[in-house]
């Protein structure tokens, strides 16, 4: 099997998000874009009609080992919403997405954000955590164990320890659109049928892959889950340690 049949094995809305960090990232870093050309300025969009910077400021990642994280975390965050909870609704996973990126770029007007990336991988860890079967834990590179749900506020941590209170900030206003997007669509389905792709993406985008079982993305299951495994056969997943590729 080819390298490009591989490619096409990964959903259309995930090998679209990775394809679009590896496209604005790898230049930037090789020097042959410059990144200022690809950050989000409110002026130059507006006045000079640069209308491609909203864009890029979501796919414009960190440098060297930063970006082998990111790249991961949104590669594994994505492909679990698409697979598990958009199974056959690519299309749907597609609009939700342009609707919080939208919220995440009208949160961090006022906070003059130049890249939107985090705040994007922020919303996307939200969502996957609070969707992630009840009890199941995560842990940060080997060395600290916690419940999946508290992933999103240790990364607002680390952001804030690594860069700063602006980080945080941004980081913040990815939690925030991640939260609505899960209480909106899932908890209280008050954005269920503003959440339904138009026709137009529908054409575009199309249905996508059916669910693929055991994907064991994020999940550790605890002890009382080995147990229950053990007398009914069910398989929860192998899981994964934040930061392992």
């Amino acid at each position: 099997m080819s390298f490009a049949d591989e490619i096409r094995k990964i959903p259309p809305v995930t090998r679209f998000l990775c394809g679009a960090s590896l496209a604005v990232t790898l230049p930037a870093l090789a020097q042959l874009v410059p990144p200022y050309s690809l950050i989000f300025v409110k002026e130059l969009v507006t006045q000079r009609l640069e209308i491609w910077r909203p864009f890029t400021s979501f796919f414009l990642g960190s440098s060297g080992l930063g970006y082998l994280f990111e790249i991961v975390m949104l590669y594994r965050n994505s492909l679990e919403l698409e697979t598990a909870h958009f199974a056959r609704r690519s299309a749907d996973y597609a609009w939700q997405l342009f609707l919080a990126s939208l919220g995440i770029l009208g949160l961090n007007i006022p906070l003059r954000s130049f890249t939107h990336t985090r705040a994007l991988l922020l919303a996307l860890t939200y969502v996957s955590s609070r969707l992630a079967p009840p009890g199941a834990q995560t842990s940060l590179f080997g060395l600290l164990t916690f419940p999946l749900a508290y992933l999103p506020f240790v990364l607002i941590a680390l952001d804030f320890v690594m860069g700063g209170p602006r980080a945080a900030a941004q980081a913040v206003s990815g939690a925030v659109v991640g939260h609505l997007w899960w209480w909106g669509v899932w908890e209280s389905g008050a954005l269920r049928e503003a959440a339904r792709a138009p026709a137009w993406v529908r054409r575009i985008v199309g249905d996508g892959p059916g669910p693929l079982g055991g994907t064991g993305v994020h999940v550790v299951p605890p002890r009382a889950r080995e147990e229950v495994r053990a007398t009914t056969g069910h398989r929860w997943g192998s899981g994964r340690r934040l930061g392992e590729n």
